[in-house]
């Protein structure tokens, strides 16, 4: 696991390891989600990217209507 420091800015260093095995580049823009104590960071692909992603996964069976929100 990495870690990382907050500065007196509020600014962090995404580690080497994390920014290569995700692809990170300089520029590229995050979408920060705060939950239960949790901060995710979460890259902001263009919907293009995302085509076919889900490809032959199984649509039936997946929840439960009483999973729901």
């Amino acid at each position: 696991m990495s870690q990382t420091t907050i500065s007196s800015k509020f600014q962090i260093v995404i580690p080497r390891e994390i920014r290569t095995s995700m692809g990170l580049k300089t520029g590229e823009v995050l979408q920060v989600v705060g939950k239960g104590g949790v901060i995710s960071l979460i890259p902001d692909r263009p919907a293009k990217e995302l085509r076919g992603f889900l490809k032959g996964m199984k649509a039936r069976g997946l929840r439960e209507k009483r999973d729901r929100l």
